[in-house]
């Protein structure tokens, strides 16, 4: 195999593919990317065993062939490389070299035969929209996704869409977002979880945010497949909580603030509150906030900031990491945050946009 590729596209498909390899799995090929030189390309596939990326790209190609390439050394070597043409061939001693002007690396190689196959994907409902949007959609909920692989329900985003309503959800039991898009006529009826990393690996796919996607649902699987981009990855089995529960009926009391200076004055009372839990502490006075944040060996923190209140005297606590969470994900200028009491979860939502994004938030221990 030998093939000649301009360095930001090769770049661009290995970072791609790289999303889907696993670097802690015991088995070898899936640490591994497999790089197919036809007649008119190459294509670069990456795999964990439940999820593939597979990306095509132009190219000059001397010799046909396939080889399969560690994942992580080769996306750091390119990485690191200028811009420019790059060349790779394989050597008749094993193994491969990639060369670009006076820099050579000389990387191992498996047999491409072991690499697992891209199941063939028959989608049963479909789902179009523009990427941007579900670039945007995602990075709303994301941070809210469960990292506890004890209960992998958890571990994906809720897609839910009643032929009007696109319903995006993640929650790790201590927080739980929601993003509504009215999206009507983009598809059918669907009701799936879609795991984080495939997620990421969509979202990340090196295409224009006005490209249109079509997400393709069976009962196991979600498929995307868009200018010479493919990734297919296996759904989370089980059913979802029901989040709607968790979403408080009603409040009495309510703040609202300019959610640049809240995300700046909470991140720096977090200097301190890492080294308690992140707990910050969030008292209503008249028109003010006071946020404070304390730790054993650092001292304490202190910040005020204007609100307007609705009965909003009142002292409550949360990880303020959840909250610099919500507020990086927020595009307008101000938030409300909706409270009953000190023991109950708080709901924050955009100022002007209070119906179709909101993250509900447990409150901590005042202590």
């Amino acid at each position: 195999m030998k093939f000649q590729c301009p360095r930001k596209e090769f770049f661009e498909a290995v970072s791609a593919a790289n999303a889907a390899s696993s670097s802690r799995t015991p088995v070898s090929i899936l640490q591994h990317l497999k790089i197919k030189a036809g007649p008119t390309g190459i294509t670069i596939t990456g795999c964990d065993g439940e999820m593939w990326v597979v990306r095509d790209v132009a190219c000059l190609v001397e010799d046909p062939g396939e080889l399969c390439l560690p994942a992580k050394t080769l996306t750091q070597i390119v990485s690191q490389l200028p811009d420019g043409d790059l060349e790779l061939f394989t050597l008749p001693d094993h193994g491969a070299m990639l060369v670009q002007s006076k820099s050579e690396y000389r990387l191992p190689t498996l047999e491409a035969e072991d690499f697992p196959d891209v199941p063939v994907f028959m989608g049963e409902a479909e789902l179009k929209l523009p990427l941007g949007e579900l670039r945007q959609a995602v990075d709303s909920v994301a941070y809210a996704v469960s990292t506890d692989n004890h209960r992998q329900v958890l571990t994906g985003v809720l897609f839910s869409y009643n032929g009007d309503i696109l319903t995006l959800v993640a929650t790790d039991t201590h927080r739980l977002a929601v993003r509504r898009i009215s999206k009507p006529g983009i598809g059918s009826q669907v009701t799936a979880i879609v795991p984080d990393k495939a997620l990421r690996a969509i979202k990340n796919l090196p295409l224009a945010d006005d490209i249109e996607i079509t997400l393709s649902f069976d009962s196991a699987r979600v498929g995307v497949e868009s200018t010479g981009a493919t990734v297919v990855s296996q759904l989370l089995a089980g059913t979802y909580p029901n989040w709607e529960r968790v979403v408080p009926s009603e409040f009495t009391r309510t703040w609202s603030v300019e959610s640049d200076q809240l995300y700046e004055k909470v991140r720096r009372a977090m200097i301190l509150a890492q080294d308690n839990a992140n707990r910050v502490r969030f008292k209503g006075d008249g028109d003010q906030i006071v946020i404070a944040a304390r730790s054993e060996e650092k001292g304490e923190a202190k910040e005020e900031i204007p609100m307007i209140p609705s009965n909003g005297d009142l002292e409550i606590a949360f990880n303020g990491k959840y909250v610099t969470d919500f507020l990086g994900a927020v595009d307008g200028p101000g938030v409300r945050v909706e409270m009953t009491e000190s023991s109950r979860p708080a709901v924050f939502r955009p100022a002007e946009d209070d119906s179709e994004y909101f993250c509900v938030i447990m409150p901590m221990a005042l202590a």
